[in-house]
Parts: structure tokens; sequence; C-alpha cells
């Protein structure tokens, strides 16, 4: 009994002081990411809402936009959905979105009963696209800006506390005012 007791108290010595480490992070929903810095990978993939046309990336070269990836699997996706209503609503910025892994049918139905905050939806079906992105997991949001460079991208459902205080300060100050 006795030769369990240290190992077990070291053990939770341990845990404890990861636990308050994680919740004092300040960095909590930050990845740092390589792409941070650099171009925004190119694309050219098909637009969900609309059968038959496609959608390059290349067009949003010379204004911000927010590149966001979500799938109807994802259960943050739905909870971060009327943080992005609200953004689109707001006009700062174009919320771009990148349907990951989804049944087209699938993704349109959730679109029709959650709205649709997102000036286009590139369908990325077998997942390469957001590998090029680097996502490690639904939802992951991007800030680009116009030149196509990474400036931020936040990991985890997107609220609008972390809208204002992580991706509007990057903004300049013309777009942020427009809120």
């Amino acid at each position: 009994m006795n030769r369990f007791v240290l190992p077990l108290g070291i053990f939770a010595l341990l845990a404890i002081v990861l636990a308050i480490g994680i919740k004092h992070s300040p960095e909590k929903g930050t990845i740092p990411s390589p792409l941070i810095g650099k171009a925004a990978p190119t694309f050219t993939l098909p637009v969900l809402t609309e059968a038959g046309r496609t959608f390059n990336s290349a067009d949003l070269k010379g204004r911000w936009y927010l590149f966001n990836v979500w799938g109807t699997w994802c259960g943050e996706c739905r909870a971060e959905h009327s943080a992005l209503l609200e953004i689109a609503k707001r006009g700062e910025v174009p919320v771009i979105g990148l349907d990951w892994k989804d049944e087209d049918p699938t993704a349109l139905q959730w679109i029709q009963d959650l709205g649709n905050p997102y000036e286009v939806i590139a369908a990325d079906r077998d997942g390469r696209i957001a590998i090029d992105w680097g996502v490690y997991g639904a939802p992951e949001t991007f800030l680009v800006d116009p030149h196509g460079i990474v400036v931020f991208k936040y990991v985890g459902a997107l609220t609008m506390e972390a809208w204002e205080t992580k991706f509007v300060p990057k903004l300049p100050p013309r777009q942020a005012a427009k809120s």
C-alpha cells in the first residue's frame, strides 16, 4: 500500500499543475500555424450552393476575408454558427466557407436550416484543401489580408468575444470601424 502512495501523490500533483496551466493559458483557441505570414493556399473547388459553378480562391485577392472550415458532422461548428451569422451581418469582412468532407445534400440542408453566413461555400469533398491549410479539425477560422497573406488562425468554435478580441484588432481601422 505504501509503495503506491508516493507515485499516486506525484501523479495527482502533476495533474493539478497541468490543469491550472491549461485553465490560465492566454492562448486557448490559438494554435500557431506555419501559414501565418505566408500566402494562403490557392484552390479551385465546386461551389456548394450552385451546381456546376466553381470558385477560385484567387478571386479573393485585394480584400480581407475570413476563411471558415466547417462540416455538418462537427458539433462545435453548430455552436459557432450564430457568431458567423452576426459577423457576416456586420459586413466587416466577407466570410468564406470551406465545407470539409461533407455530403452536399446534408450541407445544403444545414445552411437552409441555420442560415447562410457565407459569401461563398467551397465544397472540399475529399479534404485535400483543408490539408493544404493545415487544418487539424473543424472548426478552424483564418483571417487573410488583401495580399492573400494569412494573418491569424483560430481553432475551435468562434464566438463574438473571440471575434472582438482576437480578429478585429488585426483588421485595419477602416475595416474594424464597420462594426
